[in-house]
C-alpha cells in the first residue's frame, strides 16, 4: 500500500501519529459533508423516501467492512456509549452473575456495566495486566481466558486496548464464553477500519464502534452490530423509525408494537442524519477500498525502525504478536524524563497522546517512516 496523505488536509508542517484520538478527515469526506450541509436550504428536494435511502446504505457498507452476513443486523448510533447501553441492558443479568472487564478500559465500555451490575446485584470482575513486563499481552489473555466461569454472563471488553495497542484474542475468548453461555460485547472503536474483523470469525453478541476514529468518519455519529440474541430486545429509546410500517408518513398515527427486522430497533432517532450519514458513507466506502488489513501491513512497514530503536533506547513496546500496529504504547525507562520529551514533541510539532502510564502513538496511511524518524530523534 502506498501513503494517502494527499487524500487528507493534514498541514505539511505538523506530524500526526495521534489517529486514535482523532482522525484526519478525508477530503472527499469534508466535500460531501459541506454539500450535504447545503442541503437543507432546499428542504422541498427532500423526499419522504431520502429518509431511509441513505442510512440503509451506510448498514450496508458497514456490514461489509466487517464481514456481517446480513447488514440489518447493524444499527446507526450517537456514541459508543449509545450503543453499549442498547446491549447492557438487554443482556439477562440476575443476582450473583459476574460482568468481566478488561482494565483501564475506555469510561463508554465501563459506566454502563456499573450500572446494571448495581440494578441487578451482580458483580463485576476487572482483568488487570500483569505487573512483570515480559510476555505481558500474551499473560493477559491468558489471563482473561482463566477468569471466564460458569458465573459469567458477559464479557465487555476492547478487541484492541485503547492505552497502549494490546491486542486481544477475541476468537479464542468467544470459544470460551460459549462454553458458559455468556456474552460477549466488543467496543471496537480503536480497532475497526484499521484492523481485521470479521463478525463471521468472531461471532460476537454486539459490537460498537465510534465513528470519528478509524472509521475516518465525522463526530457524533457511530456504527454498531448486534447479533439475533438481541432481535427482541428494548432499546434505549423509542423513536418512529425504528418501528414497523414507518415509511408510510400518512399513516405514523397508527401507532405501531412491531419494530423494524432485527437491529433495526437500536438505531437512533434521526439516524438518516442527512449530514453526518453521508460523510460516513464515504469514510466506510474508503476503507473497504483500502482493507484495514493493508492499512495495518502499511503501519507496520513505516515504524518497524522506530520501535526497533525506542526498544534499544530502553522503552517497553508490548511483542509485536500481541499488539496492533496502527497504535501502540511506549512505556518510558527511568532514565528517560517524559516532561522533556514531551518538550521536544511540542517543539517539533509531534502529536501524541498520553494514556495511563504509556505514550500513545497511533498512524495512519497519512503517515510515512520518516514521520517515526522525527519521533525518534527527540528521544536521542
Amino acid at each position: 500500500m502506498q501513503n494517502q496523505k494527499h487524500l487528507f488536509d493534514l498541514s505539511p508542517e505538523i506530524t500526526y501519529l495521534n489517529g486514535a484520538y482523532m482522525a484526519p478527515q478525508l477530503k472527499s469526506v469534508t466535500e460531501i459533508g459541506l454539500k450535504s450541509v447545503q442541503r437543507k436550504a432546499h428542504p422541498n428536494e427532500v423526499l419522504p423516501e431520502d429518509f431511509f435511502t441513505e442510512k440503509e446504505i451506510l448498514k450496508q457498507r458497514f456490514a461489509t467492512l466487517i464481514e456481517a452476513p446480513n447488514y440489518k443486523n447493524t444499527a446507526i448510533i450517537p456514541s459508543v456509549s449509545y450503543g453499549i447501553a442498547n446491549a447492557a441492558n438487554n443482556v439477562p443479568i440476575k443476582k450473583g452473575d459476574e460482568i468481566i472487564l478488561v482494565d483501564e478500559q475506555f469510561p463508554s465500555n465501563v459506566y454502563i456495566w456499573q450500572e446494571v451490575a448495581r440494578k441487578n446485584e451482580a458483580t463485576i470482575k476487572i482483568v488487570r495486566p500483569p505487573v512483570e513486563l515480559e510476555n505481558r499481552g500474551k499473560r493477559w489473555n491468558e489471563n482473561i481466558l482463566e477468569a471466564i466461569s460458569k458465573n459469567t454472563v458477559v464479557i465487555a471488553m476492547p478487541h484492541v486496548h485503547w492505552a497502549d495497542g494490546t491486542l486481544f484474542d477475541l476468537k479464542a475468548i468467544r470459544e470460551k464464553t460459549k462454553t458458559v453461555n455468556a456474552m460477549l460485547v466488543i467496543d471496537g472503536t480503536q480497532s475497526v477500519g484499521a484492523f481485521p474483523f470479521s463478525i463471521q470469525e468472531i461471532e460476537p453478541d454486539a459490537l460498537v464502534c465510534g465513528g470519528y476514529k478509524w472509521l475516518l468518519g465525522p463526530y457524533s455519529i457511530g456504527l454498531a452490530y448486534y447479533s439475533d440474541a438481541f432481535n427482541n430486545g428494548t432499546p434505549i429509546e423509542h423513536n418512529w423509525m425504528n418501528r414497523y410500517n414507518s415509511e408510510d408518513f400518512s399513516g405514523l398515527t397508527k401507532y405501531e408494537d412491531r419494530y423494524q427486522e432485527k437491529a433495526a430497533r437500536y438505531s437512533v432517532g434521526e439516524s438518516s442524519n442527512f449530514v453526518l450519514t453521508p460523510m460516513m458513507i464515504r469514510a466506510v466506502e474508503q476503507l473497504i477500498e483500502w482493507q484495514p488489513k493493508n492499512i495495518q501491513e502499511y503501519g507496520k512497514n513505516i515504524s518497524k525502525n522506530a520501535i526497533q530503536k525506542l526498544r534499544e533506547l530502553g522503552c517497553f513496546i508490548e511483542d509485536d504478536a500481541c499488539r496492533a500496529h496502527h497504535l501502540f504504547g511506549i512505556y518510558l525507562p527511568n532514565h528517560i524524563n517524559v516532561e522533556e520529551i514531551k518538550a521536544k514533541l511540542k517543539e517539533a510539532q509531534i502529536f501524541v497522546s498520553y494514556r495511563g502510564n504509556a505514550m500513545r502513538v497511533s498512524c495512519n496511511v497519512y503517515n510515512t517512516e520518516e514521520d517515526f524518524e522525527k519521533l525518534i530523534n527527540c528521544f536521542v
